[in-house]
């Protein structure tokens, strides 16, 4: 895969995201949690964000531990399907971008890091992340001779990208980084994960992001890590394109691993048997100043 290099002016993006579960037979008692409305920062700003729930049902909303907007809803009386439908407008461009030649810290400091109580929870492994001597063997060869973080992890990012193959429905939500760089192969999710692994293990902080992509034939969340530098903050990384995220990316929710981040979860009293439909599409809005 590949994406389209960036103009490095502001971009408008309009974002549709929904999601169809049927049951085959009535369920009750739905608990759901909801990530889907992006983040405002330096590098992006929410200007609106719709939720519309089928049946319908009164949504709360409030800031969870990594400070991602979680919306929540219960719906207790039987039914059948339900239908979770977000659409966003997001203004977006490259405050986030680092000049790629950069060197900002030498590796030598990388115990200041540990030390630090934001750093912390992106050096540990989490659910769907871990550390073994495999993946920091891997992890040195790739930063052989890099004697800076920035460019260790840019190393990392470029050996992740030709290391694994990129294999839609090759992997699922629940796919631990160890089974996807054992079998080379998998989707975003799995590309963002096994490189916050090798980060982690050289003790480099680095989370997961969840979001979209604005590219032709791209219609589907995306996701991406970020690794934090000292007198500078988080900076992003994408493995799937080997590149750094520019204003065509919307950056949605952070945390250590998917199993933080995961656009809808919840649960209910019924049957098992059940289908999900997703669809999503992110677009370029024309013509506004």
């Amino acid at each position: 895969m590949s994406a389209p290099a960036g103009s490095g002016s502001a971009v408008k993006l309009l974002i549709r995201h929904r999601t169809r579960y049927r049951y085959s037979a009535p369920v009750k008692e739905s608990f759901n949690e909801l990530r889907l409305q992006p983040v405002s920062n330096e590098h992006q700003t929410c200007e609106d964000f719709q939720l519309c729930i089928e049946p319908q049902v009164a949504v709360r909303r409030y800031l969870d531990f990594y400070r991602n907007w979680v919306h929540h809803f219960d719906l207790a009386a039987p039914h059948t399907a339900l239908v979770v439908e977000s659409r966003t407008r997001v203004t977006t461009n490259r405050a986030n971008w680092l000049d790629p030649d950069a060197t900002p810290m030498p590796l030598t400091r990388l115990p200041e890091l540990a030390r630090m109580e934001r750093c912390f929870d992106y050096l540990q492994s989490s659910d769907q992340i871990g550390s073994d001597p495999a993946v920091w063997r891997l992890a040195v060869d790739a930063t052989a001779g890099q004697t800076d973080l920035w460019q260790a992890a840019q190393a990392l990012n470029r050996f992740v990208h030709s290391h694994l193959t990129y294999t839609p429905r090759s992997t699922h939500a629940t796919t631990h980084m160890r089974d996807a760089l054992a079998a080379r192969v998998g989707v975003c999710q799995d590309f963002a994960h096994v490189l916050i692994g090798m980060c982690r293990s050289l003790q480099i902080p680095a989370l997961y992001v969840s979001g979209y992509l604005c590219t032709p034939g791209a219609q589907a969340s995306h996701a991406w890590a970020e690794v934090f530098l000292p007198d500078i903050g988080w900076r992003a990384l994408d493995p799937t394109h080997a590149r750094q995220p520019d204003e065509r990316y919307v950056k949605i929710a952070v945390g250590r691993d998917y199993a933080d981040v995961p656009p809808t979860r919840g649960h209910y009293k019924g049957v098992t048997q059940r289908t999900m439909d997703v669809d999503v599409s992110v677009e370029e809005i024309l013509g506004e100043g």
